[in-house]
């Protein structure tokens, strides 16, 4: 096998079900590993184990589902070195590339017209002493910040983060989704609204359709 490859757990094609992008026909490449563990985790099926794969066969692959949308997620992309030359071959060919990354890896290297979407790790996730803010100088209006919350240290904390780094002005969007079956959607959605909070709520899209599986 050439150097030139990716270790993948899973590539399909189905709505995007987050980011200022949700439920655009998107092409999902599940890199395999993480060097996180958060409490909340939905996809541990991909910290081991996928298949080694060839970026011009991957390539090839993506370009073949005829969409224009790709995001390239994990598990942690850029725990991989080679998913920087893969994204800058997937824009060589004209797609759209979203980065969904854990924020604690360094992001400098990652291509400008490359998504961020970032997700700041709040306490309940046990990871937020991982959160690597250097990167968030490389951010863009091009970029996207996520916050995944549990319960109200989760918002408040998410808040503060929001307000110090003055994120909706630094970002497009800044994202704050409730945990799956631990965080009420309509308790997080009342926080923003009576705080009025230039924020973007969201839910998981993909799970509201099919369920907690994996390959949508």
């Amino acid at each position: 096998m050439t150097a030139e490859s990716l270790r993948i757990t899973e590539v399909f094609y189905s709505l995007q079900g987050e980011s200022r992008t949700s439920g655009l026909p998107t092409v999902f490449v599940r890199l395999t590993g993480c060097p996180l563990r958060c409490s909340w985790c939905d996809t541990e099926y991909s910290f081991h184990g996928g298949e080694r794969i060839a970026l011009v066969d991957l390539v090839d692959q993506v370009v073949g589902y005829g969409v224009r949308h790709v995001c390239v997620t994990g598990g942690e992309p850029l725990g991989q070195p080679n998913c920087l030359p893969f994204m800058a071959r997937l824009l060589e060919n004209g797609l759209e590339v979203s980065l969904e990354t854990s924020g604690a890896m360094d992001v400098s290297e990652v291509d400008e017209k490359v998504v961020k979407v970032l997700d700041l790790k709040p306490p309940a996730s046990g990871e937020s002493h991982r959160n690597l803010y250097e990167n968030i100088q490389y951010l863009t209006k091009n970029d996207q910040v996520k916050f995944v919350i549990t319960g109200r240290e989760d918002y408040d904390w998410s808040v503060s983060k929001l307000l110090e780094y003055n994120l909706a002005e630094r970002v497009s969007d800044v994202l704050f989704s409730p945990v799956n079956d631990q965080q009420s959607p309509q308790e997080l959605a009342e926080w923003i609204l009576s705080d009025r909070l230039p924020v973007r709520f969201q839910v998981q899209l993909h799970r509201v359709i099919w369920g907690d599986k994996s390959g949508v």
